[in-house]
């Protein structure tokens, strides 16, 4: 199990544990941001649903969904000559590998089976995105609701809070920081390399080479 699974289980364990960290810590500020307007503390379930904890986990997810979608359906039309991460610049040099084995359902059902799941993966993500979106603005919401109570203020609606500068600024900050992310690795790959790395080229290869 370990052999198949390592890589998806050590991901899976490092989220989790920086997951707790932030719950932790999250709610260490959260309550000492009540305590300073003479609000009680609430405990870690109370923290769980409150907009502060569900604003800033989402923002987060949000991103890296957009982030993910988008390089996924870029990469299937666009290239970057020497990248690891283009697919090969002559479309005659480029080969499917499929190993043996019976196909997956959908691709022997056909039709608009197949058709969905060739295109599934794309699906996924704006469906993770839309929905982490969804939940951020609901959070984000929340949370500012909160922050003008404590300070004596009328809480604004949600569509007042949706097409603020504020809720877009929590946005922006992540998205631009997902892409240039994603554009590093793209350029990196070009010249760098890491020894016995899928991301990279071989250590041999030239950096005009693209993809593997």
């Amino acid at each position: 199990m370990w052999r198949r699974n390592g890589l998806s289980l050590v991901l899976l364990a490092l989220m989790l544990l920086f997951l707790g960290g932030q719950i932790a810590a999250g709610l260490q500020v959260y309550n000492d941001e009540l305590q300073r307007h003479g609000s009680t503390s609430v405990d870690l379930w109370h923290y769980l649903v409150s907009g502060h904890f569900i604003s800033a986990t989402f923002e987060n997810w949000e991103s890296e969904f957009l982030q993910m979608g988008m390089y996924v359906l870029l990469t299937v039309s666009l290239r970057q000559r020497g990248s690891a991460e283009s697919r090969p610049l002559d479309p005659a040099q480029e080969q499917e590998r499929v190993d043996e084995g019976p196909a997956p359902w959908p691709v022997r059902r056909g039709g608009i089976w197949e058709t969905l799941y060739g295109h599934s993966l794309a699906i996924a993500f704006t469906i993770m995105f839309l929905l982490s979106f969804a939940l951020h603005a609901i959070g984000s919401w929340r949370s500012e609701c909160v922050e003008k109570r404590l300070e004596g203020l009328p809480p604004p609606g949600f569509l007042d809070h949706l097409f603020s500068s504020t809720f877009w600024f929590e946005s922006m900050q992540n998205w631009q920081s997902e892409f240039l992310a994603v554009l590093s690795l793209v350029i990196l790959t070009i010249f760098l390399r890491q020894k016995d790395s899928p991301q990279s080229k071989a250590v041999q290869a030239p950096h005009s080479q693209t993809g593997d």
